[in-house]
């Protein structure tokens, strides 16, 4: 079943238990789909005549939202599917020299697909926190504290995939994957940065 069918609480009785998946990959993509959520509520209620010069802008916001939401869901699910590839191969037979070979390898291709997941959703975050950046500008005042809560949702997520992706770092053998899987976690600083710029701007409006 796709993580977006289950209900809330079974979802976390399974991340709760002692399996290797759901984990901390999934979650991440939940922290996303959470922050893109958020950023929809704030734009719907940024509608009507009071917000009418930025009646495009914000049509723009809910559509970017709303698909980045339902990507994180799908790459929750991917992390998932990933995660149990690499199970799967660790659990290939390696009794000979060519079934050790042959296990070695697919334990290497596995490795490196549970990477991907993370790494888009660090990109789904990097979005999240640009298009909070935009609705903390122009969106409705009494639910701008959403914006903050959207932000520090990405914040998380961007923070969360960091580390997934550190731990496969560790055992990918394949060269060229490592790199570029260095260069993916190495966007997470820059978000995880405009996301904290976000809050603290909210709270300023707050405040004033």
């Amino acid at each position: 079943m796709p993580i977006s069918d289950e209900k809330i609480g079974d979802f976390l009785a399974r991340l709760a238990a002692r399996v290797p998946v759901p984990g901390g990959g999934a979650a991440a993509a939940l922290h996303a789909a959470e922050g893109a959520a958020l950023l929809g509520m704030v734009a719907r209620y940024t509608t009507g005549k009071q917000y009418e010069q930025h009646e495009a802008a914000i049509g723009r916001i809910i559509a970017e939202v709303d698909e980045l939401r339902a990507l994180a869901l799908r790459l929750a699910d991917a992390d998932a599917d990933a995660f149990t590839a690499v199970g799967q191969a660790y659990q290939l037979p390696s009794s000979g020299e060519e079934e050790r070979a042959a296990r070695s390898a697919a334990i290497a291709r596995a490795l490196v697909q549970a990477a991907w997941p993370p790494a888009q959703v660090i990109s789904v975050a990097g979005m999240v926190v640009d298009l909070a950046e935009a609705l903390a500008a122009i969106g409705n005042r009494n639910v701008i504290s959403d914006v903050a809560a959207a932000a520090e949702a990405a914040r998380a997520a961007a923070s969360t995939a960091r580390v997934n992706i550190e731990i496969n770092l560790a055992s990918i053998t394949d060269e060229q994957a490592g790199l570029e899987m260095i260069a993916e976690e190495g966007k997470a600083d820059a978000i995880i940065t405009r996301a904290e710029q976000v809050t603290a701007a909210v709270r300023d409006q707050i405040r004033a």
